[in-house]
């Protein structure tokens, strides 16, 4: 499990002395407490690692939008840090979907599904997300989705 494979790397970063290593994953550890707490009251995924890959997910693209912020405000020192946390997070994360296999994917539900145009997109989106959430970048596969349907 995912959850186990971070509680061993911050023992590790602890004792090899990663003070920047520790703080990142003890953050992760965090936010993966929140959403435990969170899915107590909603709807929890079906397997804890899709809930850890799920928070993880949003951690990167929450950090990504930071540098992103940080480069156009010339603060490229905070930029850093951000890019070594996604470093750090994303050794977690399982292999991404290349964008063929996410163009194979798209297609298959699409066709599975009768799907026409652009109203169709959210039952497409909605189909894909439960089969492939934890192996794909949903903001990517959103562009690849509109272009597969107009």
């Amino acid at each position: 499990m995912i959850r186990d494979d971070i509680k061993t790397a911050l023992v590790t970063a602890m004792k090899g002395g990663d003070k920047a290593g520790t703080a990142t994953l003890r953050l992760v550890q965090s936010q993966i407490k929140n959403r435990d707490i969170e899915a107590r009251v909603g709807k929890a995924p079906e397997s804890d690692d899709a809930l850890v890959v799920e928070v993880l997910q949003k951690m990167v693209k929450q950090r990504r939008e930071s540098i992103d912020m940080f480069v156009k405000g010339g603060r490229q020192e905070l930029a850093d840090g951000e890019a070594a946390e996604i470093a750090v997070i994303e050794a977690f994360l399982p292999q991404q979907m290349s964008e063929t296999d996410t163009t194979a994917a798209i297609e298959a539900i699409k066709a599975e599904l009768g799907a026409s145009g652009m109203k169709d997109m959210g039952r497409v989106m909605a189909k894909l997300k439960a089969r492939h959430a934890t192996t794909l970048d949903m903001s990517k596969a959103s562009g690849l989705v509109k272009a597969a349907l107009s």
